[in-house]
């Protein structure tokens, strides 16, 4: 059979009455590949299949993968046998070397790919063989075995004439309708991203009306209502901005974050970062030097927050303002705090009243 493209596959996916026994799926676009394993688990998970997902890695061989589809199982007549083969697999090199004595060099022949490539060939149900290659291309062994019955699906980095397409794909996988429009504002919004189109259509099927169809505006969340992107509450602290980022935690928490969650992702790490900025420039280091110390670029926005959240809190409000935070912290994962939202405020306030004193103060002689 052809191959064909991931948009091809997606669109034939919802007139396709039947699964081919055997799908593979390769191509460089890895967030691709993951949306083609859930759109065949989907459908085939509505037909009454059970799913089995195997990994092989490096060392590892596809025994087990041919045993689950050889093998009867009393509870699940049917499976969806998923087949993830890592790049580290390929990458060792040895699957390319001739058998000798029906001994492949990674182990009993049973285990190697000449047996999976005769398991592609002969798999004809009740189970269905889902291989997903981490690479761009397919083994040759593999590619001739599946083109004889099995559906070749390659994962390519998409056009720009394509972009439309694919998110009207994800639109409908999720039941959304996309009015005029809409789909070309996503692909602006979010530069082409697929992945990031796929998240904005995920969080605007929460408050959607399945009836009606969304229109450009609806992915501009009002601010009363959008989750903060992560980190963002960090940045705001960093550039100083205590009240902004207490009014974006407070909707994050009325979101469904979780206040421990915040406070180990967002704002212990960006005060971390702000303590070893102040640190290095009480002893006078340069900011290429403080950017080797925090493991990024000079002209990194991460780099440039920390030093201006430094210079604006200083090196001793900092110290007191991190030992807060590392009590609150232990705090409230030996769950001796029960309003965690409320502490959390509270630490964003005394932020605040430093920030705001550091402001007012004057500077050391």
């Amino acid at each position: 059979m052809p191959v064909e493209s991931a948009l091809e596959f997606l669109r034939a996916a919802d007139s396709r009455r039947t699964a081919e026994s055997v799908t593979i799926v390769f191509g460089p676009h890895g967030f691709l590949r993951e949306f083609i394993v859930g759109a065949v688990a989907d459908k085939l998970s509505a037909d009454g299949y059970q799913y089995r997902s195997y990994q092989i890695g490096a060392s590892g061989d596809f025994g087990a993968v041919l045993d689950e589809l050889g093998a009867a199982d009393l509870f699940a007549a049917r499976r969806l046998v998923v087949c993830r083969i890592l790049k580290s697999h390929r990458d060792r090199g040895g699957e390319d070397v001739p058998e000798e004595d029906g001994v492949s060099p990674r182990g009993p022949s049973t285990g190697s790919e000449s047996a999976l490539s005769e398991a592609i060939e002969a798999q004809r149900g009740p189970n269905h063989l889902l291989v997903v290659y981490e690479r761009d291309n397919l083994p040759a062994r593999i590619r001739r075995a599946a083109e004889k019955a099995s559906r070749i699906v390659t994962c390519a980095r998409p056009y720009d004439n394509q972009l439309s397409g694919y998110v009207q794909q994800f639109a409908r996988a999720r039941g959304l309708k996309l009015a005029p429009g809409a789909a070309e504002s996503l692909v602006e919004k979010h530069a082409g991203d697929l992945a990031a189109v796929a998240n904005a259509l995920g969080k605007a099927a929460i408050l959607a009306d399945p009836a009606k169809p969304l229109r450009p505006e609806d992915f501009s969340e009002p601010g009363s209502r959008r989750m903060p992107e992560v980190f963002e509450i960090a940045d705001s602290l960093a550039r100083g901005r205590a009240a902004m980022a207490l009014a974006q935690v407070d909707r994050a928490l009325a979101l469904g974050r979780d206040p421990i969650e915040i406070l180990a992702v967002e704002i212990i790490p960006v005060m971390r970062r702000m303590m070893v900025a102040a640190a290095m420039l009480a002893r006078r280091r340069s900011p290429g030097e403080i950017a080797a110390a925090l493991g990024a670029s000079p002209m990194s926005g991460l780099v440039t927050r920390a030093i201006e959240g430094a210079r604006g809190f200083g090196l001793e409000r900092l110290r007191r303002s991190y030992t807060r935070t590392s009590e609150l912290d232990e705090a409230f994962k030996n769950g001796t705090i029960k309003g965690r939202e409320q502490a959390l405020g509270a630490l964003l306030l005394d932020l605040m009243t430093e920030k705001q004193q550091a402001r007012t103060s004057p500077p050391p002689a």
